[in-house]
């Protein structure tokens, strides 16, 4: 590979949305990207699989929502969406339960039928404590001690990895309660998944880009001397050698399997609530594209610790991580053309409309 000086408007590390995003702009205003891509593949985590007809989410369900028009008209330039809801449950022993916590739920739960017959119940069970000391005194203070038991504890256990009571209380401000019979998960106006999967939406996006997979930056620091600019979408500490120490993140490990039958489990996404089911959820991925097929493909999906080697999915954001970003981001700012951007570079959780706008955003600022 050439590089020359300068051959490159911009190098752009990761093939995720963000970059592809970013991409996309620079291309229709004729700049010259080369994107680096550490995986076999481009999409990040929302590369899709074809497996049996069916378009397996490879990396963990993804559904796109959105408040904002304008982010929705712009994804859909890039493909079309069908009228998929997330509406999840949880399964508890041999109970299940619809999500997020509305009236279903409820019902199920006590057998009442009224928001004031539920609200009471609430308020009946909740803990009475004006300063919780740990999420356990947090969600029991929030919504009281049946949800907590059966739909919230053993979950989120198996998501971090340590006892409920030694979690901090900050990391469930709130709990979504709906006194309506509403199982949609999310409260945005537009929401779906892309008819034929994700991968359209990064061919379109990284088209006249000179793309590169299977090449670890790290290893080709070299391509830094052929652009102008960089956008660095992996991890921020990594870039800077963790000379501040490493970022604590949640990696994901998954389990897939193709099952004779044309449906095993109803729905999309079922959570299973009990610390001793050691898995988080099943995915049932045909369901996300209403799919006919004869037989299915499901996904178990199970929380671990992050280390060094792992896939890092989630930042876990207390404030000594936080302290320790800000070093970092106060390294970054000094740069004059490397810029960093995504989940990992900003260590943020970003949902899908919002890596988008912010991809935008950073174009818009570096280009006028």
């Amino acid at each position: 590979m050439k590089n020359k000086k300068h051959e490159y408007d911009y190098l752009l590390v990761g093939a995720g949305l963000f970059n592809a995003v970013f991409a996309r702009e620079a291309v229709k205003q004729g700049k010259k990207c080369i994107v680096v891509e550490k995986r076999d593949h481009i999409g990040g985590n929302l590369y899709c699989e074809n497996v049996e007809g069916i378009n397996v989410h490879k990396y963990g369900a993804h559904i796109f929502h959105t408040s904002n028009k304008q982010t929705w008209d712009y994804v859909n330039e890039l493909c079309e969406f069908n009228h998929y809801r997330n509406s999840p449950l949880a399964k508890y022993k041999d109970e299940l339960y619809n999500l997020p916590f509305n009236m279903n739920t409820f019902n199920r739960l006590w057998g009442l039928t009224t928001p004031d017959q539920v609200k009471r119940k609430i308020e009946e069970q909740r803990l009475k404590v004006d300063n919780p000391m740990n999420f356990e005194e947090q969600a029991l203070s929030l919504v009281g001690v049946d949800v907590y038991e059966k739909l919230i504890k053993g979950y989120t256990e198996k998501q971090w990895g340590i006892d409920a009571k030694l979690l901090p209380a900050f990391i469930i401000k709130r709990l979504p309660i709906r006194f309506t019979y509403d199982n949609n998960y999310f409260n945005d106006i537009y929401q779906g998944i892309p008819i034929g999967g994700y991968n359209s939406i990064f061919d379109k996006c990284f088209e006249g880009s000179e793309v590169h997979i299977n090449m670890d930056f790290f290893a080709n620091k070299d391509l830094m001397s052929s652009a102008s600019r960089i956008i660095f979408s992996g991890m921020i500490d990594q870039y800077y050698n963790y000379c501040y120490g490493k970022l604590d993140y949640r990696s994901l490990h998954f389990e897939h399997e193709v099952m004779d039958t044309d449906n095993f489990q109803g729905n999309a996404v079922v959570n299973y609530t009990e610390r001793e089911v050691p898995y988080t959820r099943i995915l049932e991925h045909k369901h996300f594209e209403f799919g006919t097929q004869s037989k299915t493909v499901v996904t178990k999906e199970y929380s671990q610790q992050w280390e060094i080697g792992l896939e890092p999915y989630y930042p876990i954001n207390t404030g000594e991580n936080q302290a320790r970003f800000a070093k970092y981001e106060t390294l970054a700012k000094k740069e004059s053309n490397i810029y960093f951007g995504g989940r990992l570079g900003e260590y943020k959780y970003y949902d899908m409309d919002k890596t988008v706008e912010a991809a935008l955003d950073l174009f818009s600022r570096l280009n006028g």
